[in-house]
């Protein structure tokens, strides 16, 4: 290794190509991030899905140092506790769709999905129906990348050389009620629970089918399966109510959330338990639970989100982001005129554009150069799967940010299509709002 490859090694990475030509983000406020050499980008992946209030918040900078001036972390094992978890505890069970829930705090989303994948299993051992240990996923999903995730997520490149996953996954088809009760008429009395994201985030974007998550639920009630609504992409506000769930007016049985609730400033992941699943646990007739991380209820993550969440209070970023879906919707539309796109799908502060057929199926890596294009016009984004790109941004962006957004896409589109299409349809025209000033 030579002095001019780096000695980081970069996650859903081709290291052969990053090695030697890193974009290094330096700084961040607000919606937008810099390099270092201060080349400026709107953040419309919001990091990855998390920066819910946007970058620089010098006020949860602040809270963090405090916290840890105090305490910056103790083990929550056996019958230790701090302040700040109990009360993130106590905060996120009143604003969650799940009555007297409680929480398991984790380091993040994949640590959650493990943390809600053992608890279904464990749950069903501790009423006596142990024969209840399979678990249904579904295609295009995605819930971490961790043992339990890997094996549950319906991305198969994600799974590919790892050798067996854990075995008991069922993978069904997305959007297809009927698919899971045959599952469960296949195998009667065996299913644990049922893991679904409110909207498929990294596969795609794919917002559900009018009704679907109200007859999940259905099937999962009359047939005493356990609902996991993994909504670490969802949760905390970024459909336009804390969490999908409640867009979608379904209760499930666990949620598994991370990202939004610190927006990023600190890793934290949660699971959220209803009675139904925790008084098993609680009741003193299972024992220990044996599960648990280092930092589950980490003093000075919970302090942050705690601080995190009433931002999103104060500011009205719920209302907020209802308000700026439309105006997200419309930009979409706009996206939606280059005949390079198939589709744009939208929900909240969360959208994709899928790329052509014929585009893609001519130039297989058109995703990544789009994602790249967009970046040189001063727009980070980045490639779902080979097909679509991925729009984000924090809950606090506005209107006129929007449209330098779409500027950028519509730029890297209009590029390709001469590039690479030969610009045989007409291009589709800027906003004329290209720059905003520093």
């Amino acid at each position: 290794m030579d002095s001019t490859q780096t000695r980081l090694w970069h996650p859903f990475a081709n290291m052969a190509e990053v090695c030697r030509k890193e974009t290094i983000i330096d700084r961040g406020e607000g919606v937008w991030v810099w390099d270092t050499t201060d080349n400026r980008y709107l953040d419309a992946t919001a990091g990855l899905w998390y920066c819910f209030v946007g970058h620089g918040r010098a006020e949860l900078a602040e809270v963090a140092a405090r916290q840890m001036k105090r305490l910056a972390a103790y083990s929550t094992f056996g019958d230790l506790a701090n302040d700040p978890a109990r009360t993130l505890a106590e905060k996120v069970s009143s604003i969650c769709p799940i009555k007297d829930a409680v929480v398991f705090f984790t380091s993040g989303g994949s640590e959650s999905i493990e943390t809600a994948a053992k608890i279904a299993r464990r749950y069903w051992t501790a009423v006596g129906k142990p024969d209840r240990d399979l678990l249904v996923t579904r295609a295009g999903s995605y819930h971490g990348m961790a043992g339990y995730g890997t094996s549950l997520a319906g991305i198969p490149s994600n799974a590919n050389g790892y050798g067996e996953l854990l075995p008991g996954v069922i993978c069904i088809p997305p959007d297809d009620p009927g698919a899971f009760e045959k599952v469960l008429y296949d195998n009667p009395g065996e299913v644990a629970a049922f893991f679904g994201e409110p909207v498929r985030g990294a596969g795609g974007v794919f917002p559900p089918s009018d009704g679907y998550w109200k007859h999940i639920q259905r099937i999962c009630r009359e047939n005493d399966v356990l609902l996991v609504a993994d909504e670490v992409i969802t949760g905390f506000g970024r459909v336009g109510t804390w969490f999908g769930s409640g867009r979608f007016d379904f209760v499930p049985d666990m949620i598994t959330g991370a990202k939004g609730i610190t927006s990023g400033y600190l890793p934290l992941g949660v699971v959220i338990c209803g009675p139904h699943v925790w008084e098993p646990f609680w009741n003193g007739k299972t024992g220990v639970f044996r599960h648990g991380y280092t930092y589950s209820g980490h003093a000075a993550a919970c302090a942050v989100g705690l601080a995190n969440l009433e931002i999103i209070e104060k500011e009205k970023l719920l209302t907020r982001t209802a308000q700026t879906e439309a105006l997200l919707a419309s930009e979409m539309k706009r996206i939606a005129q280059h005949h390079l796109v198939k589709e744009v799908r939208a929900i909240g502060l969360l959208a994709a554009f899928e790329l052509s057929p014929d585009l893609l199926a001519e130039n297989p890596t058109a995703a990544d150069q789009v994602a790249a294009d967009a970046r040189r016009n001063g727009v980070i984004s980045r490639n779902l799967l080979g097909h679509s790109l991925q729009i984000s941004p924090p809950l606090i962006i506005s209107g006129e940010e929007l449209r330098f957004m779409t500027d950028g896409f519509l730029a890297a589109l209009n590029g390709l299509d001469r590039e690479v299409v030969g610009a045989k349809q007409k291009t589709v025209p800027l906003s004329g709002k290209k720059h905003l000033s520093n």
